[in-house]
């Protein structure tokens, strides 16, 4: 039965891989035995932290750097690691950023930015990667959604429009590809200790409100979602699609 969860010799390309929660799938998908393409908007191209830690494990790792609100340089990106990879088996669409400010102060340069980091690139990574896995007839696509794909959240609209969609479009694209042999599925944290969060945990009001709600008692932490993101990649979940796995530590139970 365990054997159902190596990915010994799946490529994966994960993005926003350089520290926090991709940090940790990434390392989490190596463990499992996959080789690991990462790419975020300041990534080292050689010698970063995570290729350093990916080789530890005993797996290749390959670097790239990728501005994700800027649509030529997303296209660059693809081209290049198409050119580079014959083949990917998992994507891993992580990288994303948050912006705060109230709804009316809200500009449309906050909006603009969040929306095209965490949503548009999205989909076309997916789809520029998924149609190759929907032609092959095997791939699993993995995003990392969040609480605000389920709640409002305050002074981040445009995160929780892009968190709310991403719900909707993990959806969308398993109702298209599921028959196809490609799943499509996502992870949402709760609240984590990671760079997101750092002005959430700094407030010291809204940091006990959070964690007195969390029935853990305490904040995640981005190897909390290693075994989640090696299950959904695996072949132990070949009949899971279209699902959002909340990794919260109990909080949307409260």
């Amino acid at each position: 039965m365990l054997d159902k969860f190596s990915l010994k010799g799946k490529v994966a390309l994960v993005t926003g891989c350089k520290r926090g929660i991709g940090k940790g799938i990434a390392l989490g998908l190596a463990a499992a035995g996959a080789d690991i393409i990462g790419v975020s908007a300041s990534l080292e191209l050689t010698g970063s932290e995570i290729e350093k830690e990916v080789h530890a494990l005993g797996r290749n790792f390959k670097g790239y750097q990728c501005d994700f609100s800027d649509r030529k340089a997303l296209y660059s990106f693809i081209e290049k690691v198409k050119a580079d990879f014959a083949q990917i088996d998992i994507l891993v669409n992580n990288a994303g950023t948050i912006l705060r400010a109230p709804a009316a102060q809200h500009g449309d340069e906050l909006w603009d930015k969040v929306i095209d980091v965490n949503l548009n690139s999205q989909f076309i990574l997916s789809r520029e990667i998924g149609k190759e896995m929907v032609a092959r007839g095997a791939g699993k696509i993995i995003f990392t959604a969040s609480l605000l794909t389920f709640q409002g959240g305050v002074t981040v609209p445009g995160y929780a429009a892009s968190k709310g969609a991403i719900g909707q479009l993990v959806m969308a694209l398993s109702n298209e590809w599921a028959g196809k042999g490609v799943n499509v599925n996502a992870i949402a944290p709760g609240y984590v200790d990671t760079d997101n969060t750092e002005a959430l945990r700094n407030d010291a009001e809204r940091s006990a409100a959070i964690l007195g709600r969390i029935p853990q008692g305490r904040w995640g932490d981005p190897d909390d979602f290693k075994g989640p993101a090696v299950f959904l990649a695996s072949e132990a979940a070949s009949y899971v699609n279209g699902t959002i796995l909340v990794v919260d530590g109990g909080w949307m139970g409260r």
